[in-house]
């Protein structure tokens, strides 16, 4: 990315009260650090996206992503695919996102056909696509609202369209959703992150981030009407699913 990011340091000092975790100025400036050192395999998921659009988009088709925030997926995509392979339309609620990300994909997407839209998932007039990218996103909607929009976006699919959906999750049993939390808590530890950061951040985010079971996204995507759906990822407590609408 061409303009400065800096490092997350939001929770390193103590705070009387922790707010609820929103994506205003202060993580823009600094989400490229923070995913990078807070979730697991966010690198690798970027990586494979331009290669399963390769394998599966019809060409030209458009691609949502949905949550887009400072347009990862379109810089993905751009480095994978040629300008007149795809059309990119990014859509995400925080309007600080939104205008990093356009000024960031205009630079160093200048060929590509690529927009990005302030807007909630929702209720978003959904144009036909090829390819829908939910990285981490769905876990930041009220669980009631989350099959009506799965089941929206499988109806502005293209047959033959895929979804991409990843998430962090939760093991139904809980001696193992634990450990995979522990862990979790070692890994940020390992990036620098320190007591204080990790339990302000997990209090901030607490009732805003809300994880389902793998199985519950399985169920969620054949219950839409996809034909199938595979796990293709998983590090820790951080999963990507991909679902296939019939041709």
């Amino acid at each position: 990315m061409s303009d400065a990011s800096y490092r997350d340091a939001i929770f390193s000092t103590p705070l009387d009260r922790v707010a609820r975790f929103s994506f205003d100025e202060k993580v823009v400036a600094c989400f490229p650090d923070m995913i990078r050192r807070s979730v697991p395999g966010y690198g690798q998921i970027l990586g494979m996206l331009g290669l399963i659009a390769a394998r599966h988009l019809r060409h030209g088709a458009r691609v949502y992503d949905l949550g887009c925030s400072l347009g990862a997926t379109g810089l993905a995509l751009a480095g994978t695919l040629p300008p007149d392979a795809f059309r990119y339309t990014g859509v995400d609620l925080s309007p600080a996102m939104v205008t990093r990300a356009r000024e960031t994909l205009a630079v160093e997407c200048p060929d590509h056909l690529m927009e990005v839209l302030e807007g909630d998932i929702r209720t978003l007039d959904y144009a036909p696509a090829g390819m829908i990218v939910l990285n981490f996103t769905l876990q930041f909607l009220d669980p009631g609202d989350r099959d009506a929009v799965i089941q929206r976006l499988f109806q502005a699919l293209e047959p033959g369209g895929v979804l991409v959906l990843s998430e962090k999750v939760k093991a139904a049993d809980e001696q193992e959703n634990a450990w995979l939390v522990e862990r979790y808590h070692d890994f940020k530890r390992a990036n620098g992150y320190s007591e204080m950061e990790i339990s302000q951040k997990r209090t901030a985010l607490e009732n805003v981030l809300v994880p389902d079971t793998l199985a519950g996204h399985h169920e969620r995507l054949a219950g839409a009407g996809f034909s199938r759906a595979h796990t293709w990822f998983q590090f820790l407590n951080f999963a990507s699913l991909i679902a296939f609408k019939d041709a």
